[in-house]
């Protein structure tokens, strides 16, 4: 029914949130959930890119956030696997006559444009999956790229400029996603990996496109995730990584309402590890949350949890 489709359980995000670091915000629709849910009983509304029919997408111009962010030797693309991750998707689009343009970051830029950090070899790749051309943006926003979408027809692909060679994309300034947003009627994210960040090409760009959708691969590992937690294999183990206990606190104290295990990683085992009195030598801890890291582990401990 309609409205099964359209609800899902703030559960998912949560646990997509531990496995992907636990940060600020991931969007579902035009519904930005900003904080995590200790409750599993919170529904919020959600939309796939499924949901939108032929009529809905033919001649519009749909901004698409993928996860391009694949590793390269110089100009090579040593594993595509992401790239092709988004091929259903982007498919699905040009099938019903969309003109789509597709956005993503690509590594760390330092300070603006880097030549490595290019999107350029992720184009040939892309049209070699698709089977047509995808044209690659002189950049991601400005006049350049507005001239490439004003030549394109329906079912054409352009691929644009890496994001954060822009700073504004990870600082999620409003007047850098207004610009990322203005050469599109709405909005699909598929980059599962990054939607738990609040960025200009992730959140703020659904404050300026509607509707603002989930592509197939989001919906995928969010419907695979909500039966992870909803019906999981016991014992259940849950593996939290990142560098920072401070973002996961509301994760981690989650999952131990869910969880027969849980296994800490990342850089911030170093301040769970201090506060045990372990020598931790030069690695990254958290020294304000030394406190907080043990009282994590007593609140395991006391619920019967292996942490």
């Amino acid at each position: 029914p309609q409205q099964n489709r359209e609800t899902m359980v703030a559960k998912t995000a949560t646990l997509a949130l531990a496995l992907f670091g636990g940060a600020e915000a991931l969007t579902i629709g035009a519904a930005p959930m900003r904080s995590i849910s200790r409750s599993c009983n919170i529904e919020m509304a959600k939309k796939s890119v499924g949901d939108l029919s032929e009529d809905d997408l033919k001649g519009k111009k749909v901004l698409v956030r993928c996860d391009l962010n694949v590793p390269l030797d110089g100009k090579t693309i040593t594993d595509d696997t992401r790239i092709r991750a988004s091929v259903p998707t982007v498919k699905y689009l040009v099938e019903k006559g969309a003109k789509v343009l597709l956005s993503s970051h690509l590594g760390r830029p330092k300070s603006g444009p880097e030549d490595k950090f290019s999107l350029g070899p992720v184009a040939p790749r892309l049209s070699e999956l698709l089977g047509k051309e995808v044209v690659m943006a002189p950049d991601c926003i400005g006049d350049g790229v507005k001239a490439c979408v004003d030549s394109m027809a329906e079912g054409d692909v352009l691929l644009l400029e890496n994001t954060r060679f822009y700073a504004e994309e990870e600082k999620n300034v409003p007047e850098f996603a207004e610009k990322l947003a203005a050469n599109a009627d709405l909005f699909v994210n598929d980059a599962f990996g990054t939607a738990h960040r609040a960025h200009g090409s992730t959140e703020g760009v659904t404050k300026y496109l509607s509707p603002s959708v989930a592509g197939f691969l989001l919906q995928k590992e969010l419907d695979y995730l909500d039966g992870a937690v909803s019906e999981p294999k016991r014992p259940f183990a849950a593996i939290v990584g990142g560098s920072k206990v401070s973002s996961k606190i509301g994760v981690i104290e989650s999952l131990m309402e869910k969880v027969d295990k849980i296994v800490i990683g990342g850089g911030m085992v170093f301040t769970f590890l201090k506060a045990r009195g372990l020598e931790t030598g030069s690695s990254l801890v958290e020294e304000d949350q030394l406190e907080l890291a043990s009282k994590l582990e007593k609140m395991a401990a006391e619920k019967g949890l292996t942490l």
